[in-house]
């Protein structure tokens, strides 16, 4: 098999070392880099996961590299073709998304200066919450072209609203299409309309109410295994998300695929970061799609798209 490029995923946490994890066992990759501020953290991780290679048949190398407060460390990641930006705080149990942005801003800010300086033709693909306005920060401070700045949100959702609908009716996840628009948060929109499971409109298979039960869950999700876990958040989902992405970045694939990207006049909206789909290349976003909604639908992407605009106006100065 061919590998080429480089990959980089700022953050060693479990979100972050799973995702590297993934990507290298891919075996599409030359080299995968995890970096950490936790001194020691993403070496001896890349050292476990290089161990694993003979086991599970992959020859992707990872490297691991502490970074320092001025930047130090942050040369491992140079000529990577995708950086992928986990670092962060993740919620505990009674927080939102949103009551991690001064911290995380913070992060953000100090990460996106150094991946611009040292990985300035990358595509950016950030996981930091809260995520509209994550990615909208990470675009500001490295001056990117929106299209090379991505996050990932919809990805997640829409495998959670399958997960759901699959385990409603007891079927394979493989019967089973749903998609989720707008926001990474409160005003997310699973769009029921184009949900199908072995073709069939879900409609036609579940009531109103349960359809609406489904979709709380949805716009749940991630609390409910906050809850749960009680010390941490999900990872291995969104890491399964975060990888396909940037899979289908480094393959120029062409992948249509939820994601949180620049809207400039698609559905009318312009100027913010969105949930919508989008066909992902290796520039980034190669097209914004405008997906046929109901007029219910519609409404609640708009109403998603002035909640987050409003929200990133303001991030700049965070």
């Amino acid at each position: 098999m061919a590998r080429s490029g480089k990959v980089s995923v700022i953050g060693a946490g479990f979100y972050g070392s799973t995702t590297a994890l993934r990507l290298a066992e891919y075996d599409i990759f030359e080299t995968v880099v995890l970096t950490d501020v936790i001194e020691g953290k993403p070496e001896g991780i890349a050292l476990d996961i290089n161990q694993s290679r003979w086991v599970e048949g992959y020859e992707t190398k990872m490297v691991g590299q502490t970074t320092g407060p001025n930047g130090d460390g942050y040369e491992a990641i140079a000529g990577s073709e995708i950086v992928v930006i986990t670092a962060g705080l993740p919620r505990k149990p009674g927080m939102s998304r949103m009551d991690l942005i001064e911290t995380n801003a913070k992060i953000m800010r100090q990460v996106a200066e150094n991946v611009a300086k040292y990985a300035p033709d990358c595509v950016v693909i950030n996981v930091a919450n809260p995520l509209d306005e994550m990615t909208a920060l990470a675009q500001i401070v490295t001056g990117f072209p929106h299209h090379r700045v991505i996050g990932q949100a919809g990805m997640l959702d829409t495998a959670r609203f399958t997960h759901f609908v699959a385990e409603k009716l007891d079927v394979p996840v493989a019967s089973v299409t749903t998609l989720t628009l707008g926001s990474h948060g409160d005003t997310m929109v699973p769009v029921a309309s184009a949900c199908v499971v072995d073709g069939k409109p879900l409609g036609d298979i579940l009531s109103q109410d349960e359809i609406t039960e489904l979709v709380e869950r949805t716009r749940n999700g991630g609390a409910e295994i906050v809850g749960l876990l009680k010390t941490g958040s999900a990872y291995y989902a969104p890491s399964a998300a975060a990888a396909r992405m940037a899979r289908a970045v480094h393959e120029d694939s062409g992948a249509v695929m939820p994601v949180c990207a620049w809207v400039d006049g698609e559905y009318g909206l312009s100027g913010a970061y969105l949930g919508v789909e989008a066909e992902i290349g290796k520039e980034g976003i190669k097209k914004v799609l405008e997906t046929p909604l109901t007029e219910a639908e519609r409404a609640l992407l708009g109403e998603a798209y002035e909640a987050v605009k409003a929200k990133q106006a303001d991030v700049k100065d965070l």
